[in-house]
C-alpha cells in the first residue's frame, strides 16, 4: 500500500510539520510506502494562469477549464501538475495536512485543488462524485486550528467545524475519493508552539501524537463520510426524495 501526504504549511518546524512527520513514521511502521508533497518547500505555484500552458488553444482569452482540457488532450500539462497527478495516481490513501486559515484551507492548498484537479483529465460531466476518477482511493484531512475545540461547535464563535470543512470534503468526493473523517488538532497557537523545545509544544504534541498515530494505525477500519450519489439525483441534479 502507498500513501501520499500533501503537506501545506510554510514553516518546517511547525506543529503541522510535526504531524506530517508522525504520519510518515506511523504509516511506514504499518507497512505503507510514503511520499510527501510539500507544497511550500517545492514552491508549488497555486495561481492558475496562461503562462503555465505552452500550447494554448486560445491565446487571446484565457479560460482555465478550456486550457486544462486542451493540455490533457495534447499531453502538455504543466510539469508541476503532472508531478502532483502522478503522486495521486500512485497513492492508495491520501493525507492532506494543513492549518485552518480564515475558516478554510490556505490559499496554497486551494490553488493546488484549482490546478491539479484538471478538467477533462481527472473529471468530466459524467466522471464525478461516486463515478469519479479517484474512486477506490481514500483521503483524510488532518487539520489544525488556532482556537480551542469548544469554539467550533454549532453556533459557536469559531463556526461549526463540520460546515467549515464541508466544501473541502465535498470537492474531494467530487473527484471520486472515499472521504474519511478528519483528524482535528485544536488550539494550536503559533506563539505557544513556535519552537519544538518549549514545554507547551511538547505537551500538546505528545497528546496529539498519540491520537494521530492511533487514528492512522486504524485507518483501514475507518468508515467514510456519507454523500449522495448519482442515483440520488434526478435529471436536473435535484435530490429525488425532495420531489
Amino acid at each position: 500500500m502507498h500513501a501520499l501526504i500533501v503537506h501545506c504549511h510554510p514553516e518546517p518546524s511547525s506543529f503541522n510539520a510535526s504531524l506530517t512527520n508522525i504520519a510518515v513514521e506511523t504509516l511506514q511502521r504499518s507497512g505503507y510506502t510514503v511520499e510527501v508533497s510539500d507544497l511550500y518547500a517545492e514552491s508549488f505555484d497555486p495561481v492558475e494562469k496562461a503562462e503555465h500552458y505552452v500550447n494554448c488553444e486560445n491565446r487571446t482569452c484565457f479560460s482555465p477549464l478550456v486550457e486544462q482540457r486542451h493540455a490533457c488532450t495534447t499531453g502538455t500539462l504543466p510539469s508541476d501538475v503532472k508531478r502532483e497527478i502522478s503522486r495521486l495516481q500512485r497513492a492508495d490513501v491520501v493525507i492532506i495536512q494543513f492549518p485552518l486559515w480564515w475558516h478554510a484551507q490556505p490559499a496554497m492548498l486551494k490553488g493546488w485543488f484549482d490546478r491539479v484537479f484538471v478538467s477533462g483529465g481527472l473529471y468530466t460531466s459524467s466522471m464525478r462524485y461516486d463515478r469519479g476518477y479517484f474512486s477506490g482511493k481514500r483521503v483524510m484531512c488532518s487539520v489544525t486550528t488556532g482556537a480551542p475545540e469548544g469554539t467550533f461547535g454549532p453556533q459557536s464563535r469559531g463556526g461549526n467545524i463540520e460546515a467549515l470543512l464541508w466544501p473541502i470534503h465535498y470537492s474531494l468526493y467530487y473527484m471520486g475519493f472515499s472521504v474519511l473523517p478528519p483528524f482535528l488538532a485544536f488550539g494550536i497557537q503559533s506563539h505557544d508552539f513556535q519552537h519544538k523545545d518549549t514545554a507547551a509544544f511538547s505537551v500538546k504534541l505528545g497528546d496529539d501524537k498519540a491520537q494521530w498515530s492511533a487514528r492512522l494505525e486504524g485507518i483501514n477500519c475507518l468508515k467514510p463520510l456519507s454523500f449522495p450519489g448519482w442515483g440520488d439525483w434526478d435529471e436536473d441534479g435535484a435530490c429525488r426524495v425532495n420531489r
